[in-house]
C-alpha cells in the first residue's frame, strides 16, 4: 500500500504514438523528497497500428506496478467515440474483374486495389473493419433463372412486393461470392441473403424484415460512427448506410471507394443518403471523419 504522501497523479492522455525503447513520462518529488515516476518501456509496433505498451510505475526506485497492454492510435479514438468500418460486397461476381455474373462497372482490379490500400489505411490508424458477403441459396427468389419465361433485371411481382430480378450471383461456396480482400484483417463478415424468400441489400436486415448480427456485433464492440464503402451504391451501400442510421449510428460514405450499378441511380442513391442524414466523402479525409 502506498502512503499519502506518495500517492501518484497519473495524467489522463499520453501521445500513444511514440517509439521510444523507455521514456520517463512522468516524475515527481514528494513531499519527503523521494522521486516517484512512472515510466514506459519496451514500446513495440507491430503490423497492424497497434502498440503494445509495458508501463512501470516506480516508487523511491522500487516497482510496484507494471501494466502490459495494448492501445489503439492515436487518430483512432481522437474524436472520443470508437469508429468502425463496413466493407459492402466487395466479392468477386460484383467485379469486372473477376467477370462477374453481376459486374459493376468500374468495379475493375484497379479498383478494388484502391479499396485494399485505403482498407489497409483505415486498420492501421486503429479502425475496426467488418465486411458483408451476399451469400445466396441456388434458388434465390430474386434470380431470373428461378422464374422462368422472366429475364435479369426485369422487375416482377412476388407476394405483392415489386422484387428486381437478377442473374444468378454470389452462390454459396462458389469463387464469385468470396471476398476478396485479406479476410484476416476483419472482425468479422456477416453473411446476407441467405433466407431464399427475400433479397438482402442492407447489412443489417433483409427485405423481409429478419435482422443479421450486425447491429449486435457493433454494439457489443462499442461502435458509434461508421465508415461505409464497397459495392454497389445504389443498392447494398446505400441500403446499410440507411439501415445504420436509422439503427443510430452516425454514418460516413466514401464515394471514391464504391461503384454504382447506373449513374442516374446512383446519383439518387447520394442524394437519398444525404438526406438520410449520412456524411458523403469523396476520399477518405481523417480529418472529417474524427471531427464528424
Amino acid at each position: 500500500m502506498i502512503a499519502d504522501d506518495k500517492k501518484i497523479d497519473i495524467p489522463l492522455a499520453f501521445d500513444w504514438e511514440l517509439d521510444n525503447i523507455e521514456k520517463t513520462i512522468w516524475r515527481s518529488v514528494d513531499r519527503g523528497g523521494r522521486i516517484n515516476e512512472l515510466r514506459e518501456k519496451n514500446a513495440a509496433r507491430p503490423k497492424g497500428g497497434n502498440v503494445m505498451r509495458n508501463m512501470i510505475i516506480f516508487i523511491n526506485g522500487v516497482v510496484v506496478l507494471t501494466m502490459l497492454f495494448w492501445v489503439a492510435p492515436l487518430s483512432a479514438v481522437a474524436a472520443g467515440e470508437k469508429t468502425g468500418v463496413i466493407v459492402v460486397d466487395m466479392q468477386g461476381d460484383f467485379t469486372t474483374w473477376k467477370k462477374g455474373t453481376l459486374a459493376v462497372n468500374g468495379a475493375d482490379q484497379a479498383y478494388v486495389r484502391k479499396v485494399e490500400d485505403a482498407t489497409a489505411l483505415l486498420k492501421k490508424k486503429g479502425f475496426v473493419l467488418y465486411g458483408t458477403q451476399d451469400w445466396h441459396p441456388r434458388n434465390h427468389i430474386s434470380f431470373a433463372s428461378n422464374h422462368p419465361g422472366n429475364k435479369p433485371f426485369e422487375a416482377i411481382q412476388v407476394n405483392g412486393k415489386t422484387q428486381v430480378l437478377w442473374p444468378d450471383h454470389c452462390l454459396q461456396g462458389t469463387d464469385g461470392a468470396k471476398v476478396l480482400l485479406d479476410n484476416n484483417i476483419f472482425q468479422a463478415i456477416v453473411k446476407k441473403g441467405q433466407d431464399l424468400r427475400f433479397d438482402s441489400y442492407s447489412g443489417f436486415q433483409d427485405d423481409g424484415g429478419s435482422k443479421t448480427e450486425m447491429d449486435t456485433i457493433l454494439k457489443a464492440a462499442g461502435i458509434k460512427k461508421l465508415v461505409v464503402y464497397g459495392l454497389a451504391t445504389d443498392y447494398c451501400v446505400m441500403a446499410t448506410a440507411i439501415d445504420a442510421a436509422a439503427d443510430g449510428y452516425k454514418v460516413i460514405v466514401i464515394e471514391g471507394l464504391c461503384r454504382g450499378v447506373a449513374p442516374d441511380s446512383t446519383a439518387k442513391a447520394l442524394e437519398t443518403m444525404k438526406a438520410k442524414g449520412i456524411t458523403i466523402l469523396k476520399e477518405i479525409d481523417m480529418k472529417k471523419i474524427n471531427d464528424l
